[in-house]
């Protein structure tokens, strides 16, 4: 059970979206998909959903070929930045008729989120904030039942209150009924608290495919005078330096060696956001 991706390739004009990605996302897990702006995030998850076709390759979703296959599509639910739902339509029709179309919508906890997020069911879509129209949209998702839920940005606009409403709600609906779920998102350290798997594209090229915690273990910071550092990160793999004055911040991807670490440095780990910045950086 998995989606996956072989080969995918996505060009707009002059810009190549996506080059070549091929990844395995495994069933009942929480996967953090990180990237910058334009890196190939949103076309990724439109393809797998079908809203977009890809130059080359294909997707297969328990090993389903994925390409205008309700067979297969029935079994994932994307939960996009745009709007697709009718601007007059009240929230409580939206649910009723994501029902009609996904047999497996949970009406009750559909309901019941939306009391604890203070939402008005008898309001309109064209109605509601941009805050609430992902609140609406992110109750629906998690709602649906399918074994597959792609979350695109689905902190959008909500405050720091609700995002944190959010975040447990996933983790509860995840606690009783696993499945797999990816979440595309800019709040890296926001995020890293949920995720299992991360994976980082960059410029349409996944860079990373590994778990949090191996991922986590594998980047490092040795700071200290501009000399020392320069000749502790000879043939190390740097990926990124910070210079103040005289002193010296290098962040390094590979094996801390703490016994051969020279007197008057410091090490420390770097946490999610900082190893993705430092990773992404041009």
């Amino acid at each position: 059970m998995s989606i996956e991706i072989k080969n995918l390739s996505k060009n707009y004009k002059s810009v190549q979206a996506l080059d070549d990605v091929s990844i395995r996302f495994e069933e009942n897990k929480i996967y953090g998909l990180l990237g910058r702006n334009g890196a190939g995030k949103t076309t990724l998850l439109n393809i797998i959903t079908n809203r977009i076709f890809a130059d080359r390759g294909e997707v297969f979703i328990d090993d389903i070929p994925s390409k205008e296959n309700d067979q297969a599509l029935q079994k994932v639910y994307l939960m996009s930045e745009k709007n697709f739902y009718p601007d007059k339509m009240k929230i409580k029709d939206i649910f009723r008729w994501t029902g009609e179309f996904y047999g497996k919508f949970d009406m009750e906890s559909a309901m019941n989120m939306a009391e604890k997020f203070e939402l008005s069911t008898n309001k309109v879509v064209k109605g509601l904030s941009t805050g609430y129209t992902s609140i609406f949209k992110v109750i629906i998702a998690l709602s649906v039942n399918t074994p597959y839920v792609l979350l695109d940005e689905p902190v959008l606009g909500l405050d720091a209150n609700h995002r944190d409403l959010f975040y447990k709600l996933l983790i509860e609906k995840y606690s009783e009924k696993p499945s797999t779920i990816i979440v595309s998102t800019h709040l890296i350290e926001e995020v890293s608290n949920v995720i299992e798997n991360v994976v980082v594209i960059k410029k349409g090229k996944i860079i990373k495919d590994e778990t949090r915690e191996e991922l986590l273990t594998a980047g490092y910071t040795i700071s200290g005078s501009a000399s020392l550092v320069d000749q502790y990160i000879l043939g190390k793999s740097v990926i990124g330096l910070d210079v103040l004055g005289g002193l010296k911040s290098a962040y390094i991807l590979g094996e801390l060696e703490k016994d051969k670490l020279p007197e008057g440095l410091e090490v420390s780990r770097m946490d999610l956001q900082k190893l993705f910045i430092q990773m992404t950086n041009a």
